[in-house]
């Protein structure tokens, strides 16, 4: 059995690089289009956990009879759950942009 020829070899090598930088996608860069979906996200998560605790509050209401004691408090709860998802999806998006800025200063 021969053994491979190193030159060829080499050339191989430069050809499989050559290749793989050609079809290497490139990263995606954060424009203000994903900051607005973000935004947007911050907002429909906000909205949605008052429109949950509200009909949750309300159902309870229509269901016991009561005054709107449950309305009240699954409103304010729906607050907060929506106030706290809100508060790790911005915790989400430092991270993205101390990760991107670090990316940069490497380069």
């Amino acid at each position: 059995m021969s053994l491979p020829d190193a030159k060829k070899l080499e050339e191989l090598e430069s050809r499989i690089t050559a290749v793989r930088g050609k079809h290497t996608p490139s990263p995606a860069k954060q424009d203000h289009h994903t900051m607005a979906n973000m935004a947007w996200r911050m907002v429909i998560e906000l909205v949605a956990g008052i429109a949950i605790g509200f009909g949750v509050g309300y159902g309870l209401d229509w269901l016991f009879g009561t005054l709107p004691i449950f309305l009240i408090i699954f409103i304010g709860l729906g607050l907060t759950a929506g106030i706290r998802t809100m508060m790790r999806t911005a915790e989400e998006v430092q991270k993205m942009s101390t990760a991107q800025a670090s990316e940069g200063k490497e380069s």
